[in-house]
């Protein structure tokens, strides 16, 4: 194994008002990660299969144009102030109300409309991997409190990509980060990823109503569709959280995902005590991929927490600071 990780820096391109656009790769241990400062995205990871022919695995786009122009399904982003949905777009905290962004029909989702997906970070090189930064005003999108964030992407040995979450606030707000990467292990190129086995260690899901919104229950799988407790071929149809087993436990396997034609495996570990599997089944609606083209693992709190006192917290106060990691581990069988 390497004992370092190779990093360089090129530019990506320029936005309409000028801002320019860096693109990050890590490589090592036969991982290359391709990462932009234009929403901390996931543009790239090719790993080998188990001949050991290198393939990219997520869906990416080759330009700035793409991610700019194209109906975003937030491919590859790091999304916040708040990810996933929050219910008519309002919560309340410590007796005030706030109004947010609505960019879902009534309620928001990733953050509303100008999210962190769609923001250009700060970046810089560090041990490993790059740190990239940003600072979301008090107000944003509706959003109380001035932020700070830093997600930081680094290979370790064995080619594992780990993603550190960090924020503090100058006042009480609500913050859940995830990144937003759609995986095919087959290759990005080779149709819909159903038919993918998953395994997701987790005995609950946070069922949804027609607005895709938690009914604040949290339902036993067993007996029905969502039970991925052992492996078995993804269908289609899935946009859920899942309770994890073993929150906060980095050594457990949250989720594992495997290709049987390429050999390719995904292992996730987090420290969130959810993860939203979706099954992208809306994609190709004029963009370049079909549906289900790929599956997102999003770890994550779960939706809708600020209006579900009984969900775990995702309030952070001045003086705390938000820490957050997952792990993206690669193998072949």
């Amino acid at each position: 194994m390497s004992t370092v990780t190779t990093i360089s820096s090129d530019a990506f391109g320029t936005l309409p008002d000028g801002t320019s656009v860096e693109r990050w790769t890590l490589e090592r241990d036969g991982t290359r990660v391709r990462l932009l400062t234009y929403g901390a995205i996931v543009q790239s990871v090719e790993v080998p299969d188990r001949n050991g022919t290198a393939g990219e695995v997520v869906l990416g786009l080759p330009d700035l144009a793409g991610y700019t122009t194209y109906a975003s399904p937030f491919f590859g982003a790091v999304c916040g102030r708040y990810a996933n949905r929050i219910g008519g777009a309002a919560f309340t905290l410590d007796g005030r109300t706030h109004r947010l962004t609505a960019n879902e029909g009534p309620n928001q989702l990733h953050g509303g409309a100008r999210g962190f997906d769609k923001r250009v970070w700060d970046a810089r090189e560090v041990d490993g991997g790059v740190e990239l930064g940003l600072v979301a005003e008090d107000g944003e999108e509706g959003f109380p409190g001035r932020l700070a964030v830093s997600v930081t992407y680094t290979l370790e040995p064995g080619g594992t990509l780990r993603i550190g979450y960090r924020a503090t606030t100058d006042a009480p707000t609500v913050v859940n980060l995830t990144n937003h990467t759609y995986w095919n292990l087959a290759g990005a190129e080779t149709g819909s990823a159903l038919g993918h086995e998953l395994r997701i260690a987790a005995g609950r899901i946070t069922p949804v109503d027609a607005a895709s919104l938690p009914t604040g229950e949290l339902a036993s799988v067993d007996g029905t569709r969502f039970d991925f407790r052992r492996a078995k071929p993804v269908g289609p149809e899935y946009d859920h959280n899942y309770v994890l087993d073993a929150p906060g436990e980095l050594a457990e396997a949250a989720a594992e995902l495997y290709d049987a034609g390429s050999g390719r495996a995904l292992t996730v570990r987090t420290t969130e005590p959810g993860i939203q599997l979706y099954t992208a089944d809306h994609l190709g609606d004029g963009g370049p991929f079909v549906p289900s083209a790929g599956i997102a693992l999003e770890t994550q709190h779960f939706p809708d927490s600020p209006n579900r006192p009984h969900f775990p917290s995702t309030v952070l106060r001045p003086g705390e600071e938000y820490v957050s990691t997952t792990e993206y581990d690669f193998s072949v069988r």
